[in-house]
């Protein structure tokens, strides 16, 4: 399978605040923004391995400076590792006030993509080829954060087995 770099799979979009954006401290709604970054990234995953992708999980979103009303935000997006059939995505958000120029990292996040064949079941990805400064020290320190995945994984299956699907008002079974 061809290498493929991150710059192939670079999305960036642009947008501006808006009033029914923000909250009642006149910065952008969190999850405004992990809707747009989850957006962006399923672009790269697509671009990267040109089949059909999932989010398999949003394995962080570090909200760094408050975006405002007067700024708008750019998220840049890229594949940055790759496994076999999964793709760590990262996305940097940019937040620059309008009225000012002044530019700041107002966020930063890491998502990972599965790529799904036509009958639904994993497909292999191309591995990644990084070229920036940026993009080299990302795909360098990626095995920690796949490392820590991993372990947040089985954390979250072991939470499952204990958790219920039963509604608060449905019976309870009585603990042993």
């Amino acid at each position: 399978m061809n290498e493929k770099t991150c710059r192939a799979s670079k999305v960036i979009k642009t947008g501006r605040v808006f009033p029914q954006d923000t909250n009642n401290h006149d910065t952008l709604f969190g999850g405004k923004l992990m809707r747009d970054i989850d957006d962006v990234a399923s672009i790269s995953a697509a671009r990267h391995c040109r089949t059909e992708c999932v989010t398999a999980s949003t394995d962080s979103v570090d909200f760094l400076h408050p975006i405002r009303q007067t700024d708008s935000v750019c998220l840049e997006s890229h594949v940055s590792s790759t496994g076999r059939s999964s793709m760590e995505v990262f996305v940097k958000v940019i937040a620059e006030d309008l009225l000012t120029g002044e530019r700041r990292l107002a966020a930063t996040s890491f998502l990972t993509f599965v790529a799904l064949d036509d009958k639904g079941k994993t497909a292999p990805v191309p591995p990644v080829v990084p070229e920036s400064e940026e993009e080299k020290y990302l795909f360098d320190t990626a095995p920690e954060r796949i490392s820590v995945r991993k372990k947040s994984r089985e954390q979250s299956r072991k939470l499952a087995d204990i958790l219920t699907d039963l509604k608060p008002w449905d019976d309870q079974p009585e603990q042993s």
